[in-house]
Parts: structure tokens; C-alpha cells; sequence
């Protein structure tokens, strides 16, 4: 596990820096959540958009069943 031990030595390095400029009583998403946000949500409006006009492009006829074509109709007794 080469791997853990870089990461754990970079965060070992990083962490001590964040610590000055982190202010635990205000956090903020920032700009990248907004970005993330963003592509998120234009995805979103895309994939709906496409769906209407494969929904449009549907030809549903519904057929009725052969049983119920050839029965005549009767009201429902209660």
C-alpha cells in the first residue's frame, strides 16, 4: 500500500495550510459547487428536453381486446 502513505504524506503537508485560512464558523460551497451545481442542472434541463420530443415522437394507438369487442356492453349493477 505505497498509495496511503504518499496521500497520507500530502495531506500531512496540505492540512497544517488549510488550517490557517479555514474558518470553521463559515462554510461555503464556493465556486466549485456552484459549477457543479450549474452542469448539473443544465444536464438536467437536457435530458428533459430530449425526453419531450421522444415522448412527441410516440404513435400510441391503443387496440381494444378481442373479448371485449365482442361482449356488449352492460351497465354495472351495484
Amino acid at each position: 500500500m505505497p498509495d496511503m502513505s504518499a496521500t497520507h504524506a500530502a495531506l500531512a503537508q496540505l492540512l497544517p495550510l488549510a488550517g490557517d485560512t479555514f474558518d470553521k464558523n463559515k462554510v461555503t460551497p464556493g465556486i466549485l459547487g456552484f459549477i457543479v451545481f450549474a452542469v448539473l442542472a443544465v444536464g438536467t434541463w437536457g435530458l428533459m428536453k430530449s425526453m419531450n420530443r421522444h415522448m412527441g415522437r410516440v404513435n400510441f394507438e391503443e387496440t381494444p381486446e378481442p373479448a371485449a369487442a365482442d361482449a356488449p356492453s352492460k351497465p354495472a349493477k351495484a
